[in-house]
């Protein structure tokens, strides 16, 4: 697809009432590429209603980088993952990957190609480098593995010397992005021996880590862990099962879409996802019930009916996704809205904490920014040309604020092609 320099969004002529289908979960999506391509090679996996974005293409061409055989059948959804008669767990001994901007990938992958001999070099786009990673590789070393930052800093570019992971017991700070605890979950049934995990430090965005020990369920690997999460015993097995796997809507993408009800006071409904989804995102529904909004469950959807918005306290870490859509929302309700406990997302795409302050105080909402957090209080809005940072977070939930504001323009809208390629078409058909 091919985007303008700039979108102008024009504010709704009425209440939205829709049915918007959104893409596969990106969360799901990257996980399941992962656990497939180490799935029974006599058979491989078969995914459908896959994501087809920046962030899944990049992991595909870097399992195909590794050895892996992916086909994909993009106008059906479908991607089927093989890893071959291999007798190393990474089909090749030397690769050069690069993961753009994709933390999912980044992660993942360090861990994963730990599982193979050879050398591994890591990398990805100038933010990407400024991406903590550090975390994942200390707990790497804990297994055996030679793994670490190129620049000696913490930072991608990583190189990964492997030669298998040893087993036992490892320790690993997850409170700067929980996806490196999910990389080395994923990896971890295949050491030599079974694997311990203590999170120490605290664990951030909880639902991703029961999305992810979830998937490994499905596929065959039950790990056992503690009610607090900070200890886990992963066993110790020789691939997951084959299987085929349906990917769930993304729960973060139909966020925006119950925004729109919630801003626009009208009904929108997202089909095929749930409350009970494996998506911890989905509990954004919840945030917008608290708000004043009603909730629309009935089989095969959810949805949210708008009406009087009120401003909340809400500690949202473990849905820290949808921050930037609840701050669109939070815009328009009565009385200031406080989101709290997300310091971690300073460390995404952009700083998302200082880069919503800087974007909301342009079209002249007041925003008080803190260490974990921001506190939004109603005023007047005007139009405004948006910076997005090349985040298409912040692409798609500033762009809530023209469903209402005449003049919101949101700059560089193709950054959105990284998760939700079709949003602005998808925008249009709340009309």
């Amino acid at each position: 697809m091919t985007f303008p320099d700039s979108i102008e969004i024009q504010p709704l002529s009425a209440p939205p009432k829709a049915e918007i289908r959104v893409p596969g979960s990106k969360s799901i999506t990257n996980r399941a590429l992962v656990i497939a391509a180490l799935s029974d090679p006599s058979n491989g996996s078969e995914l459908r209603g896959v994501l087809q974005s920046e962030d899944t293409e990049v992991m595909i061409a870097a399992l195909r980088d590794l050895g892996f055989r992916v086909h994909t059948d993009w106008p059906s959804g479908v991607v089927h993952v093989k890893r071959g008669p291999f007798a190393s767990f990474i089909p090749v001994q030397e690769a050069d990957l690069f993961v753009g901007n994709s933390g999912t990938t980044m992660r993942f992958l360090t861990s994963m190609v730990a599982l193979g001999m050879g050398r591994f070099r890591l990398d990805g786009v100038t933010r990407m480098r400024e991406r903590p990673i550090e975390a994942l590789l200390v707990a790497l070393r804990q297994l055996g593995v030679n793994a670490y930052s190129e620049r000696g800093d913490g930072f991608p570019p990583v190189i990964i010397e492997a030669n298998g992971l040893r087993g036992g017991l490892v320790k690993i700070k997850a409170d700067l992005s929980s996806q490196f605890l999910s990389g080395l979950l994923m990896a971890a049934p295949f050491a030599d021996d079974e694997v311990a995990i203590e999170v120490t430090g605290g664990l951030v965005s909880a639902p991703y880590v029961e999305m992810t020990l979830d998937l490994m369920w499905q596929f065959g690997v039950d790990v056992e862990y503690d009610d607090s999460m900070t200890y886990f015993e992963v066993p110790h097995l020789f691939s997951y099962e084959s299987r085929t796997l349906d990917v769930e809507p993304d729960a973060s993408s139909a966020s925006y879409f119950f925004a729109a009800a919630a801003i626009g006071k009208g009904e929108v409904r997202v089909p095929h996802l749930s409350i009970s989804s494996l998506q911890g995102d989905v509990r954004f529904l919840e945030v917008l019930q608290k708000m004043g909004c009603e909730l629309l469950a009935e089989d095969g959807q959810v949805g949210i009916r708008g009406g009087r918005l009120w401003g909340i306290d809400v500690d949202m870490n473990d849905i820290s996704d949808t921050v930037m859509t609840l701050a669109a929302v939070a815009c328009f309700a009565e009385g200031p809205t406080t989101i709290r406990n997300v310091a971690h997302i300073r460390h995404k795409e952009t700083d998302r904490l200082a880069a919503l302050a800087t974007e909301l105080r342009r079209v002249g909402a007041g925003v008080e920014e803190f260490a974990d957090g921001l506190t939004i209080s109603p005023a007047p809005l005007h139009g405004a040309q948006i910076e997005t940072y090349n985040d298409h977070r912040m692409a798609m939930s500033m762009a809530l604020l023209g469903l209402k504001v005449p003049g919101m323009a949101i700059k560089n809208p193709g950054c959105v092609a990284k998760t939700y390629p079709r949003f602005f078409d998808d925008l249009e058909k709340l009309r």
